[in-house]
């Protein structure tokens, strides 16, 4: 068993290694994406191995695994040469041995699904000149299309990696840097002093609390563990159905992966993806997000008609001046990072490394303004540890998902799907957009968001921007839909924690969350009906008026949804919303 020492020193490794990438210029691609692969490997095969058998068989994996990365790294130039074609069979046994270790990494990090996804995409490559009909097609050389995916930038160095190693690895390491210090309480004090003398005021900290950690962490399970541990508590204790409590919390942190400025790393790829500069997703994004959070909002209001849901007692809410104060531990790096994109120009990774520094000079104080050593080089320890983990799970996610971009790429499967789709619905947006949510919600109950919302936009968005949808809402309406899966049984990551933290029938707290987070179902309607609503940074006066618009809309269908008494009356006003809603779609049909 390697000891702590040595995880802190690679994670310290790993920090360095991204930072370096974004400081030292231009990095030939089959340098660092290998290499930042390479890094990866002991956290998903060594260090999350639950077993002596998963540690043993982890170790050796991880050594072949480096062993071929370190191969394609030392001949690169060579590699490049070649043109994605592997010239004799000493080749092919690095090819396939990395194709291997990616699959098993991305099994042992998120499950089967997607590498078995993966597994069939390689199974067609190589057979798909067997299949009759219009799925057939023509075949490659297998040292054409195992190069293609492994010494290529066609399968698992391609963009998708890129974005990976360039961009997320750098705000994963911010958001560790941020978790390791007072930033997270900052939020909550924050929160609470805004929220918490409001009716229902304990379920709206913990709406506001997750919309601020969401932003950084991007993740739903995450902002449940870490928020929830603190709101699901005191709403309890103040009386609130525990199947509330857990639906409160399960979707609230959801938003965080919709929420700027990670997005659950789908920012990023959404860039490479669509070619809108990082700048203008943030844009595209933001008003969305704050109509879900509003939603929800709503929705806590109207169940505060159902059951007396009281705020925070006076003695459980922070001073304004120690809020302010923790607070600084977030607005500060945020500041910078804003100040970086959009004063001084920068590109996102070298703002955020900016506001790394920045965040990682803050943690050695406390919220008190005081100085520690053994409390900084402790929080010092657990960002080396987070960003290791952290950086290992999204890099098996994203590698693996490379490899079935790379497959319908080279096979030219994407586009038989996508015509099948545009077939489907008969050449009508409305009956596609439905198709593409059906997929959607389904792949993402078995993947994670982003691996999900890469597929899918993959295969549908080209659909969907042929049957007239501008690229950034077909990506944005798949990214929310490849969300869903959060809080939707039959698998909802986010209700199942959030349950299990109150002790409450995952069922139940998921009933109260579909009903909490309409909004996730309807806000991509929206976004389609109301195309100058992902228009912010283009026409911001139009898209706030279409935001007031979405927000009449959405309050009047999550408040005659949820609320208590007079069910004619609940039916007007969800009829109501829905028609301002949609309302330029139901004029065009």
């Amino acid at each position: 068993m390697l000891s702590r020492s040595f995880w802190i020193a690679l994670g310290a490794i790993s920090i360095a290694f991204h930072l370096w990438l974004i400081f030292s210029g231009l990095i030939p691609n089959l340098v660092s994406r290998p290499l930042h692969m390479a890094l990866a490997l002991p956290w998903v095969l060594i260090f999350a191995a639950k077993t002596s058998f998963h540690r043993y068989t982890g170790t050796v994996l991880c050594f072949v695994g480096l062993t071929a990365c370190l191969w394609v790294v030392f001949n690169a130039e060579a590699l490049g040469d070649q043109y994605g074609y592997l010239e004799n069979r000493t080749q092919i046994l690095p090819a396939v041995t990395l194709l291997i270790v990616v699959l098993e990494m991305a099994r042992r990090a998120i499950g089967w699904p997607l590498p078995l996804v993966a597994l069939l995409a390689l199974v067609y490559g190589i057979f798909g000149h067997l299949v009759p009909g219009e799925f057939g097609y023509a075949g490659l050389p297998l040292q054409s299309f195992l190069g293609t995916l492994t010494i290529a930038e066609g399968g698992i160095w391609g963009k998708l990696t890129g974005v990976s190693v360039s961009i997320v690895a750098i705000f994963v390491i911010f958001g560790a840097v941020l978790n390791a210090g007072e930033a997270g309480q900052g939020f909550m004090n924050l929160a609470a002093l805004a929220a918490g003398r409001l009716r229902a005021g304990a379920a709206k900290v913990s709406v506001l609390s997750s919309a601020l950690f969401g932003s950084i962490s991007g993740s739903a399970s995450a902002n449940v563990a870490s928020t929830g541990a603190v709101t699901l508590p005191a709403m309890i204790r103040l009386g609130y159905p525990k199947s509330l409590a857990g639906a409160v919390e399960a979707v609230a942190s959801s938003g965080g992966q919709i929420m700027p400025p990670l997005m659950g790393a789908g920012a990023f790829v959404m860039v490479e993806l669509t070619g809108v500069p990082y700048t203008g997703i943030m844009a595209a994004a933001l008003l969305p997000a704050l109509l879900f959070f509003f939603a929800v909002w709503i929705g806590i209001d109207a169940f505060s008609l159902r059951h007396d849901l009281k705020g925070l007692p006076k003695d459980e809410r922070p001073a304004a001046k120690t809020a302010l104060t923790t607070a600084a531990f977030f607005l500060v790096p945020f500041s910078v990072l804003l100040w970086g994109m959009f004063v001084a120009g920068y590109t996102p990774q070298f703002a955020a490394c900016l506001s790394i520094i920045v965040g990682a000079v803050l943690l050695v104080l406390d919220g008190r303004l005081t100085f520690d050593a053994r409390r900084t080089f402790s929080r010092l320890e657990k960002v080396c540890l987070t960003t290791g983990q952290q950086i290992g799970t999204i890099a098996s996610i994203i590698l693996c998902a490379s490899i079935i971009i790379g497959v319908l790429g080279i096979t030219g499967l994407g586009v038989k799907i996508t015509s099948l789709i545009l077939s489907g619905s008969g050449g009508y947006l409305w009956p596609a957009l439905l198709l593409t949510a059906l997929a959607c919600l389904v792949l993402g109950m078995e993947v994670p968001t982003t691996a999900a919302y890469v597929i899918c936009v993959s295969v549908a968005g080209p659909a969907l921007i042929d049957l007239g949808l501008a690229p950034l809402q077909a990506h944005l309406f798949i990214f929310w839909f490849a969300l869903l899966s959060t809080i939707t049984p039959p698998v909802c990551g986010a209700v199942f924690i959030a349950a299990g933290m109150v002790g409450e029938n995952w069922l139940k707290v998921a009933g109260s969350a579909m009903a909490l987070g309409i909004g996730l179902y309807l806000i991509p309607l929206g976004m389609i009906a109301n195309p100058a609503l992902i228009e912010l940074g283009a026409q911001p006066l139009l898209a706030v008026l279409s935001a007031v618009k979405v927000a009449i809309g959405l309050a009047l269908i999550s408040f005659g949804v949820i609320a208590p008494k007079g069910l004619v009356l609940r039916a007007v006003a969800v009829a109501v919303g829905l028609l301002v809603l949609l309302w330029p779609f139901l004029i065009s049909s």
